[in-house]
């Protein structure tokens, strides 16, 4: 199947299910057992079935099913949210002492839960400001335990060369794990760059109608977990499950099984079915969406790009933009819909320009079908220290667009009025 038969029909079978053609939901936290002996087969991992939905759950699964057939892996685990995502997706090889090598340019949110939550767990997080592939080699110890990156940084809309940090991590025997939520599997699949793990937000694009939150996990089953000893936790024996060894019992699979069995298990953070079934919802139209929103953030970069009032914009598709030839490379069909710039202003005119549009609404998503625009200073950044801000390239004059599904004139009539009134 391709790409949108998956994302329609794939791992679902009507006849399976009293013919229904749309997914059903399965609300219900526990499932009955046909027998004893089933029972405790399901909890020693020895055969497949639901246990009770903070572990798995039927609708869920489907979601799950697609999300590693669009993505090209080997499975996925879908979580509640985009960051239990990536705190499960690196405590699932991290533990006190160990240490992460991750790009500074990342959400605001992950950059605080590395940096800070799992700091206090004792996992401690060397950012790297550059792009400058010999600065992650060199932050590279024998206590880290991958590299963590954006596919396309949120704000500032960088593009990771993920082959590169593919081929830098595999030489010191340790996994690169990729956000790809702004440019999803539609625009950029990081497994066939080298991506050992990619996480994505199903919040934002995926469900893309700001009405549900959900995250994603997918394990792309290509990384050798025996390869080092700093994934004991995968390869020896697990005494919660009376000593199993997930890469002895799931092989390829080992990472996302045990990120089920284990994490999810303990941590709880699991998604409601009725989540899954609108993340579903979403899933179907994704490509559409993703090439229409791209294609219309091109056309709004371009026109903020010759306005006399902003002074930078930031969008890899823009030709002349320092991503450009990475953007051709990574994302030949669109660099998604969100673009960033800098009004040549201080605060006070930033401030005009947002409370003076009428269509576009102020708000922190992204990946949403209406148009929103964000203020990073004060709000998903509203945490980092000035010298963060700096680091990331963040001024009080930086504003964040998420180009929705509106006619792109209407959204460029907004912009520029919002404009004209901000500078009088």
């Amino acid at each position: 199947m391709k790409f949108d038969t998956i994302a329609v029909q794939g791992a679902y079978n009507p006849a399976e299910n009293r013919n229904a053609i749309s997914v059903p939901i399965y609300q219900t936290t526990a499932y009955s057992f046909d027998t004893v002996e089933f029972a405790a087969d399901l909890f020693d991992l020895k055969c497949a079935g639901d246990i009770y939905t903070r572990i798995s759950n039927p609708t869920t699964q489907v979601l799950e099913e697609r999300l590693a057939m669009l993505e090209g892996g080997v499975g996925s685990l879908v979580v509640s949210s985009g960051q239990s995502a990536s705190l499960i997706a690196i405590l699932n090889i991290a533990h006190a002492g160990d240490e992460i090598v991750a790009s500074q340019n990342i959400y605001g949110g992950t950059l605080n839960l590395i940096g800070c939550t799992l700091e206090k767990t004792g996992i401690k997080t060397n950012f790297i400001s550059s792009e400058n592939p010999e600065d992650f080699e060199k932050a590279i110890n024998e206590k880290t335990v991958c590299i963590f990156s954006e596919a396309l940084t949120n704000p500032q809309i960088s593009v990771a060369d993920i082959e590169t940090l593919a081929n830098i991590a595999h030489r010191h025997n340790i996994p690169l794990i990729i956000d790809s939520t702004v440019a999803t599997p539609y625009l950029l699949r990081p497994f066939e760059f080298g991506a050992d793990i990619v996480v994505h937000s199903l919040t934002k694009y995926i469900n893309s109608h700001g009405n549900s939150m959900g995250g994603a996990i997918i394990d792309s089953g290509n990384f050798d977990w025996s390869c080092s000893d700093k994934f004991k936790c995968i390869t020896d024996k697990d005494p919660s499950y009376h000593d199993i060894s997930y890469t002895e019992t799931f092989g390829k699979a080992a990472y996302i099984v045990k990120a089920r069995a284990q994490l999810l298990r303990d941590l709880g953070c699991c998604i409601s079915p009725f989540n899954s079934y609108l993340a579903l919802q979403g899933l179907e139209t994704l490509s559409l969406r993703m090439q229409k929103q791209s294609d219309s953030a091109l056309a709004v970069a371009k026109y903020l790009k010759q306005n006399k009032h902003v002074s930078k914009v930031f969008y890899p598709k823009l030709e002349g933009d320092k991503y450009y030839e990475l953007a051709e490379k990574y994302l030949p069909k669109g660099a998604a819909s969100l673009l960033s710039f800098i009004i040549d202003g201080d605060r006070a005119v930033a401030t005009r320009f947002i409370e003076n549009l009428k269509l576009l609404i102020h708000a922190t998503n992204i990946g949403d079908t209406k148009t929103i625009v964000t203020y990073p200073a004060l709000t998903t950044h509203r945490q980092l220290t000035k010298e963060q801000l700096e680091e990331c390239g963040i001024s009080e004059s930086f504003i964040r667009l998420s180009i929705g599904l509106e006619d792109t004139e209407d959204i460029i009539e907004d912009i520029s009025n919002a404009l004209e009134k901000a500078f009088n």
